[in-house]
């Protein structure tokens, strides 16, 4: 894909301050291969420090508005296109009290189907899967995978009925770089639109071809804003994730916000301590920390680098830790995919460069085998949510295209470090969710002008919810 040009926006208000590590546009500074103008910006335009309400986690009223004024007016992600491949397979997805069926057509197109009956109401698929016609096994009545009427029984006794015309609704479909789309507002702007400028950086980023090796997640005690806003700051980590100081630059992550747009970004370096220990860690003991805290949490399974035989790689006097995991990566990402890796920056092979699109859609950028998120509310309940991860990787090497992992839901007793295929994703996410209930429970006894957020580092959850209270009135 043609690489396209970044935004180059210059912002009027005074900077905001910034942690006194090393800046990540420093450390692209010392890359060992060409850094695209993508990662090369660093907007963070300041929205103040005004606290937030609290009713936005809490009121149901809060909750029922963003319904009808968000969720049923917003593009969000649905499903991967390999999830559905052949004419006839279908996903269903669930957005509060609606139901859709996401249908590929005999023509390639897709289709977002409700899933209602238009007899008495009932729901006709509960899976996926692959059907030649949508029949309700109520009476019987049944639609074309196209969403038109294919059988009205006793169509004597619907005398107010014209069986050519009553196909079921449909939202709008798009699709992005792999990705499905719909919208259930008739007059939504097109999704190219909307996700704005952020299109310019993904020339590099080819997504189309990826494979979901797999799809996990669990029901949530907390309000789904409350789970996704800690997807978009880093600053917790020290507090929730301290295995990982040791090699990654928590303070040092760079967020990107810009006004009017849908979207913003972080980029987490790796492969670098945080400042809170950078004076009193060598390059050796960041790199021995990457590879132990890998091996510890994941016990040689998962997607990670892994010790070989000949124990943990040494660091010469004149390179970094930094730079030499990106060159292991580099070399594994290789044999495991079967192809040339070697153009991929250091930045690309490590770090966590993550665009988040409102309201829900989080997607990781580079060439690693690298994360989709989402969150969304658990049926009509605005005190749980619904948190899933897509893994998306390079297809193998010989060529195959392997079918789209099935969903695994956390079931009772179980926690996201049990599922081993996704190394130390899983004990990361253990600790997020640890939190989440307890904010939920706190947000709901929480006195005094509200939420407050830092002026930098959550700047990300202040445009979220900007963006938010912009959809909220109109």
């Amino acid at each position: 894909m043609t690489e396209l040009a970044s935004p180059q926006r210059e912002s009027t208000e005074p900077p905001s301050p910034r942690s006194s590590g090393t800046s990540v546009q420093s450390y692209l500074d010392e890359d060992s291969r060409p850094v695209p103008a993508a990662l090369r910006y660093d907007i963070n335009e300041d929205l103040g420090t005004a606290p937030m309400d609290i009713d936005r986690y809490i009121s149901r009223e809060f909750h029922d508005r963003e319904v009808d004024k968000v969720w049923r007016k917003v593009w969000q992600f649905v499903c991967r296109e390999d999830h559905i491949p052949n004419a006839g397979d279908h996903i269903t997805y669930d957005i509060v009290d609606d139901k859709l069926i996401i249908m590929r057509q005999p023509d390639g197109s897709i289709k977002a189907l409700y899933n209602v009956c238009l007899h008495r109401g009932r729901a006709l698929r509960q899976e996926g899967g692959r059907v030649s016609e949508l029949r309700c096994p109520f009476h019987g009545f049944s639609w074309n995978i196209d969403g038109t009427l294919k059988n009205l029984p006793c169509a004597w006794d619907f005398p107010e009925v014209d069986p050519t015309n009553l196909p079921l609704p449909e939202a709008k479909v798009a699709v992005w770089n792999g990705f499905v789309f719909i919208n259930q507002d008739p007059d939504a702007e097109p999704l190219e639109s909307f996700l704005g400028s952020m299109l310019n950086d993904w020339g590099r980023w080819n997504y189309d071809d990826r494979v979901v090796y797999s799809h996990f997640g669990g029901v949530i005690d907390c309000n789904w804003k409350v789970a996704g806003e800690a997807f978009i700051e880093g600053f917790h980590s020290l507090a929730t994730h301290p295995q990982m100081m040791e090699w990654l630059g928590d303070e040092n992550t760079q967020y990107d916000v810009i006004k009017g747009e849908n979207w913003s970004r972080q980029i987490v370096p790796q492969g670098v301590p945080s400042p809170t220990i950078a004076n009193h860690i060598s390059e050796q003991e960041v790199l021995d920390s990457y590879y132990e805290t890998r091996a510890f949490y994941t016990q040689g399974k998962g997607r990670d680098l892994a010790v070989g035989d000949e124990g943990t790689p040494r660091v010469p006097l004149d390179s970094t830790a930094r730079r030499e995991l990106a060159a292991a990566m580099r070399t594994a990402l290789a044999e495991q995919f079967g192809s040339e890796q070697d153009h991929w920056t250091d930045s690309e092979l490590l770090d966590g460069i993550q665009y988040f699109v409102f309201p829900n859609f989080y997607v990781f950028a580079g060439p690693r085998t690298n994360a989709v998120y989402r969150f969304r509310p658990h049926g009509n309940d605005p005190d749980k949510c619904l948190a899933e991860v897509f893994l998306l990787a390079q297809q193998p090497a010989d060529g195959s295209h392997p079918k789209p992992a099935e969903p695994r839901w956390l079931q009772p007793g179980e926690t996201f470090s049990d599922i081993t295929e996704i190394g130390l994703l899983g004990p990361v996410f253990d600790q997020d969710m640890a939190n989440m209930p307890f904010i939920q429970e706190g947000l709901k006894s929480m006195r005094g002008p509200g939420v407050r957020l830092t002026r930098y580092q959550e700047n990300r959850i202040r445009h979220y919810h900007q963006i938010l209270d912009e959809w909220m009135a109109r």
